[in-house]
């Protein structure tokens, strides 16, 4: 039996990160994948196939409904669904290639097949044959997997996960989304932009509820454009599929029976922690109340020795937080001092304009009872996004309102994906609203914004508007 100085499960992005850092810091490390490919649910079906397909959406929306205003003609434009699901299909074996390589530059032992405790250093991994290992320590990074509603049958032919919502054979006529959240409406505006009519039913008064109000409401505005309907306020009763019809029944706010009716329906309710069968029982972990692993400060379960990371443990579901968790575990093993500040890690919806937020929203701020300052800048008055034909959305700063510290950064716009980053950056080094509003900002840039908003949370006028 071969014994190893940790061993991690899962090899999502928490997972193959936490493996990288275990052994660049000298330990003999496993990484245990019950999939033929690495990745898990980021690379293969989640973060990096959606961006590709909504990366080929937005050129073809932009060349049938902008390129003619920038003096380029095109006739007989037409969608070859199979060639974009064939791309996102060589994007994600790149990655899982690079992953790969990753894997033999660092000398970590891949191991394929299901994952399960014996106790709390055996592991046992069900593959083409059944081998057991021995670890040191273990970190647990299964991830998660899409959520469902009571009553409603996923039948991934015409009632879909984000899963089959990546390789559909043909443009849905009307795709009927459940949830009102970041996956739905990133593959909402995959399918809109190629001609699909989508009708979003959402639980609450708000889509991206998690994120500050304002964003909601401007993504709403923005994506009506593209041709989305909301239903908020709307509990989904039921899904009925006959053929290749599709009827979600729902009550609005007020008792009425609401009937939509699709070929395709996207569940997209949120995503649940993946421990199925992994023996945590026989190990000795615990769960919570909704079935997450329970953790301390250190990210280790209530059995030492035993680490958890990712979307098995409170917090948001993210690749990014996966990661750092991943590179903390493995320094805090290695005897460092690592840390994590949860409140400064972004999270970002894709549509177009993207969405970005960090730190405190605005709803928070005032269940504190802080006080606090707001700048904004709309693109509409960057010379960079009118160039780009990018004015929708703004960026909007939440400043302290005695000591100007950064305490919240939310945006909507062009790039803010990217630009968010310089929000996290000033919020860790704890800057203040004019510290950014001081630093030269190349021009003509989305940043500028940035640069912008921060004057106008300083209490001065920011100077375009």
């Amino acid at each position: 039996m071969e014994k190893f100085d940790v061993t991690v499960i899962g090899s999502g992005p928490g997972g193959y990160v936490a493996a990288i850092r275990c052994a660049q810091l000298g330990m003999k490390t496993a990484l245990i994948e019950r999939y033929p490919a690495l990745g898990g649910t980021c690379l293969n079906v989640g973060c990096i196939p959606s961006k590709a397909l909504l990366d080929s959406s937005e050129h073809f929306y932009n060349a049938t409904h902008r390129f003619e205003d920038h003096g380029i003609e095109l006739k007989e434009l037409k969608v070859n669904l199979s060639q974009m699901i064939k791309r996102k299909g060589e994007v994600v074996k790149a990655t899982v290639d690079g992953i790969n390589f990753l894997m033999k530059k660092n000398k970590i032992t891949v191991l394929t097949g299901h994952a399960s405790f014996l106790d709390k250093n055996n592991i046992e991994i069900a593959g083409k044959e059944t081998i057991r290992i021995e670890t040191v320590h273990s970190i647990i990074a299964t991830g998660s997997k899409p959520s469902s509603l009571p009553g409603i049958p996923i039948d991934k032919k015409r009632v879909i996960t984000s899963t089959e919502a990546l390789n559909l054979n043909e443009v849905p006529k009307q795709l009927i989304i459940i949830g009102g959240g970041v996956i739905g409406l990133e593959l909402g505006s995959v399918y809109a932009r190629l001609g699909a009519k989508v009708s979003v039913v959402e639980f609450t008064d708000a889509i991206i509820g998690t994120m500050d109000r304002s964003l909601g409401k401007e993504l709403q505005k923005v994506l009506r454009k593209e041709g989305f309907e909301f239903f908020l306020n709307h509990k989904v009763t039921g899904v009925i599929t006959k053929g290749k019809e599709v009827t979600v029944t729902a009550e609005d706010d007020k008792g009425g029976k609401v009937e939509f009716k699709g070929d395709y329906c996207l569940v997209a309710v949120g995503r649940k922690p993946y421990t199925d069968n992994l023996g945590l029982d026989k190990a000795g972990v615990k769960l919570d109340n909704r079935g997450r692993i329970e953790t301390n400060e250190h990210l280790q379960t209530n059995i030492p020795g035993i680490y958890a990371i990712g979307d098995v443990v409170k917090g948001a579901m993210l690749a990014h937080k996966a990661e750092e968790e991943g590179v903390f575990v493995a320094e805090t093993l290695a005897g460092q001092m690592p840390h994590i500040n949860y409140n400064l890690i972004p999270g970002v919806v894709y549509t177009w304009p993207e969405v970005a937020s960090v730190g405190f929203t605005e709803e928070q701020l005032k269940e504190q009872g802080r006080k606090y300052r707001i700048g904004t800048f709309p693109f509409k008055a960057s010379g960079r996004a009118r160039a780009s034909m990018d004015t929708d959305g703004f960026i909007k700063v939440l400043a302290d309102e005695s000591t100007d510290e950064i305490l919240g950064v939310h945006m909507i716009g062009p790039r803010a994906a990217d630009i968010i980053a310089e929000a996290v950056v000033a919020m860790e080094f704890r800057a203040s609203a004019e510290d950014v509003a001081r630093m030269s900002h190349a021009h003509p840039t989305y940043t500028e914004a940035m640069k912008e908003a921060c004057l106008d949370a300083t209490g001065k006028r920011a100077l375009h508007i």
